[in-house]
């Protein structure tokens, strides 16, 4: 988080939407895996912006969207239905941050794609822009690494279990 933090032309892209109480305060109080949803927010968006400004791609466009990806509030889906219907929930969210997104902020035809697609391909609609892919995979791997913060010690020992049956298959063949 501290490169994110001293990233100054990063910041300078995303600030105004950063100042917003509606958006940080909000997010800031929502659940995300291992932490809040701001920080999975600040995360996939930073991490995309450096991928998109290395492949001279619109990266501030990508910074902007990845910061907006997950901009929907929990009062929407209450989570008893979000545990029941994980599907929905996958195709639902995306359309979700969009709206509300748009209802604070100014998006862009590319920003609108990177965030509606951001779930495929749990959700049918594919990304138009390499920049929307970008996002797309960068939020895969943060939300891979995040969840199994959760599971760390269970990943461990399956691994482990996993080797010492592996060196046993090994020794009898």
């Amino acid at each position: 988080m501290d490169r994110i933090i001293q990233d100054e032309e990063y910041h300078t892209i995303v600030s105004s939407i950063l100042s917003k109480n509606e958006f940080s305060k909000e997010m800031r109080q929502i659940k995300h895996h291992d932490s809040n949803r701001l920080n999975h927010l600040l995360k996939v968006s930073y991490y995309s912006y450096r991928i998109a400004k290395y492949l001279r791609l619109d990266y501030e466009q990508v910074a902007r969207a990845g910061l907006l990806h997950d901009f929907y509030l929990d009062s929407v889906y209450n989570q008893e239905t979000f545990r029941e219907k994980v599907l929905l929930y996958t195709m639902k969210h995306p359309q979700a941050a969009v709206k509300n997104a748009k209802k604070y902020f100014e998006l862009s035809e590319k920003e609108e794609d990177i965030i509606r697609t951001h779930m495929f391909p749990l959700d049918v609609k594919i990304p138009k822009y390499a920049e929307s892919w970008i996002v797309n995979l960068v939020d895969k791997g943060i939300s891979t690494v995040e969840f199994g913060h959760k599971f760390e010690h269970s990943f461990h020992r399956m691994a482990n279990l996993y080797i010492i049956l592996l060196l046993h298959f090994l020794r009898i063949g």
